[in-house]
């Protein structure tokens, strides 16, 4: 990773020894010969990404988070101590995850600065067990959304974007509610698959 091969100086050749060695061995190692922290890089460097991944949803945040908690165990690693309970992966994930929730919090008050629903919104978009999370802002929504039928996309974009009831929807599709109310049940499944298959 870029951060990490910023730190990592060229003082020695890297060391087959060092892959068997524990995580917490390496850690100490690493404060003497720099180039020893790839071996924790190249055991976590995907489990972080998936951890982060799942935070923060969008790729390009998951890589820079990871690497931004990768420079902060090199950086502090003087401060971990093994203790029982605690081990190295425990507190790596510890930095990993408060980081990716410092991330969320911040993009949380952009989109909320973006655009603010009513509080029955979120409670809606809550019920539909937040299959739309974050619909404002996730590109891949939006994507999926524009394979959409246009009356089903219509449907979805008035209930979840623009925080309509469904009475209100009714009155401007000039339909009744329980018409949709399957509308928007049938919305939901085309969109849960136009959006799995982008995964």
């Amino acid at each position: 990773m870029r951060a990490i091969e910023g730190i990592i100086q060229e003082t020695m050749p890297y060391s087959k020894e060092w892959e068997e060695l524990t995580d917490e061995e390496v850690l100490r190692l690493s404060q003497k010969e720099p180039d020893a922290f790839v071996v924790l890089v190249s055991r976590y460097e995907d489990a972080f990404l998936r951890k982060a991944k799942a935070i923060l949803y969008a790729k390009e945040d998951a890589e820079e988070i990871v690497q931004d908690a990768f420079t902060r165990v090199y950086i502090y690693a003087d401060r971990f101590t093994p203790q029982e309970g605690a081990s190295f992966s425990s507190w790596a994930y510890a930095i990993l995850i408060r980081l990716c929730y410092t991330r969320y919090g911040k993009m949380k008050k952009i989109r909320e600065r973006m655009q603010s629903l009513e509080p029955e919104a979120y409670e809606r978009i809550a019920d539909a067990d937040n299959f739309l999370e974050d619909l404002s802002v996730r590109s891949e929504v939006l994507a999926a959304l524009s394979k959409l039928p246009e009356t089903a996309a219509r449907i979805l974009r008035l209930q979840f974007i623009e925080g309509k009831t469904q009475e209100e929807i009714a009155r401007i599709e000039r339909s009744s509610i329980p018409a949709v109310k399957t509308r928007v049940h049938r919305a939901k499944k085309l969109f849960k698959q136009a959006y799995d298959k982008q995964k």
